[in-house]
């Protein structure tokens, strides 16, 4: 499967964006989905996953202000990102898994779009 993300770009602290990941490739929709975000000089981190059922995962950091979606009929998934900090700003990436359940590491993600950077200004 081939993933494509998109939506980032320069917003303020406060301020909302929209991210998607553009999956292509056979029977995408029985694949986990997931965003992880990697600042500079650190670790990949796991931001939202939703598995092939619909349900949903959210970081504790993030719960409450982000919400993970997918729409299968058009293979994309969504971060809606609301009430955004500085230290959010990162390259965010999407990722795919067949294995079942949403989790929060990296490795377990055998497939990864290029990213795509957002920055959030105080």
């Amino acid at each position: 499967v081939q993933l494509q993300a998109c939506g980032g770009g320069l917003v303020q602290a406060g301020g909302s964006l929209r991210l998607s990941c553009a999956a292509s490739g056979r029977t995408v929709s029985v694949y986990t989905i997931a965003w992880f975000r990697q600042a500079p000089g650190m670790e990949r981190v796991f931001v939202a996953g939703v598995d092939r059922y619909g349900g949903k995962v959210h970081s504790g950091s993030v719960k409450g202000r982000w919400t993970v979606s997918r729409d299968n009929t058009k293979n994309i998934m969504y971060l809606q990102m609301s009430d955004l900090k500085p230290e959010e700003t990162a390259i965010y990436y999407c990722g795919a898994s067949l294995l079942g359940e949403v989790v929060s590491a990296s490795s377990r993600y055998m497939y990864w779009g290029q990213g795509t950077l957002v920055t959030v200004s105080s």
